[in-house]
């Protein structure tokens, strides 16, 4: 992992919305695509930093959602069709027309809902630990409870007591997780969960061209594999990859196996169907 990559912080207003932006610059000019990246639910930007640091041959840009993080509350309710072309605004301000989306959890609802929407503009799609929304095969309902109490963000022994739980599998990284970890609003995490209330990919998925690639952990106890493999089905060009010990945070606790598969998709010769096409 290359260290020392600090990204650039700036408060954007965005088709009325103000929400708190970092960019990561690329170490050198290297021509590959930036990452444009959607966190998982009440999670701020640093919460998934290292990503970063592990893409450091890119740019990689990320915002927190409105109460998440440094951006503020919002003001009325709003949902993946309008933060998807929010999404887009920003990408024109820092001049990146042409993207690579990576989305965790409920990020990878915002991840497809970017795609479906935006199809010119995505090269390729990376879906972690998520599902296609209202018909996702639900959890373990201890760590559905649990995901659920605002807790977890506010009390750090509440977390750490529950992290095996809430995430699963190996829990390597689970300190410094914790650490990077802002509490959202009260609000912000509302309208999170109000946002994909009754929203589902399903039905576009099949018509979407964007080689996509899905990425599970085996003992999820949030979103199971059977919600992958459901996508996998849906996405004509797709491939699912399964850490089979990995919990919903795999990417922090499985790095090597995770970059790895990230930079092979992202980095392979794009003799891909769409561009063949």
């Amino acid at each position: 992992m290359t260290k020392g990559r600090e990204p650039s912080f700036s408060m954007e207003t965005v088709d009325g919305r103000v929400l708190r932006v970092a960019v990561w610059r690329s170490t050198k000019p290297t021509g590959k695509l930036p990452v444009l990246f959607f966190n998982g639910i009440g999670a701020n930007i640093e919460a998934m930093a290292p990503l970063a640091d592990h893409l450091a041959d890119r740019d990689f840009i990320s915002f927190d959602m409105p109460g998440v993080g440094g951006s503020p509350d919002p003001v009325v309710p709003y949902n993946p069709i309008l933060m998807a072309r929010i999404s887009a605004l920003l990408l024109d301000r820092f001049d990146m027309p042409l993207v690579d989306v990576i989305g965790i959890s409920w990020g990878g609802g915002m991840a497809q809902q970017f795609a479906i929407q935006n199809g010119a503009r995505v090269n390729k799609l990376i879906l972690v630990a998520t599902s296609a929304g209202m018909l996702m095969v639900p959890g373990n309902p201890a760590a559905l409870t649990k995901m659920a109490d605002p807790r977890r963000y506010i009390d750090p022994d509440f977390m750490a007591k529950h992290f095996k739980t809430l995430y699963g599998g190996m829990v390597g990284g689970k300190s410094g997780h914790i650490n990077r970890l802002k509490p959202p609003s009260k609000t912000g995490y509302f309208y999170q969960l109000l946002a994909m209330l009754g929203w589902t990919s399903a039905p576009f998925l099949p018509f979407m061209r964007t080689p996509t690639l899905i990425m599970m952990g085996g003992d999820d106890q949030i979103v199971p594999v059977a919600n992958g493999k459901f996508l996998n089905f849906l996405i004509p060009d797709s491939e699912l990859l399964v850490i089979e010990d990995g919990g919903h945070l795999f990417l922090l606790s499985h790095v090597e196996e995770s970059i790895a598969a990230i930079r092979g998709f992202l980095d392979r010769a794009a003799e891909d169907a769409r561009k063949a096409a």
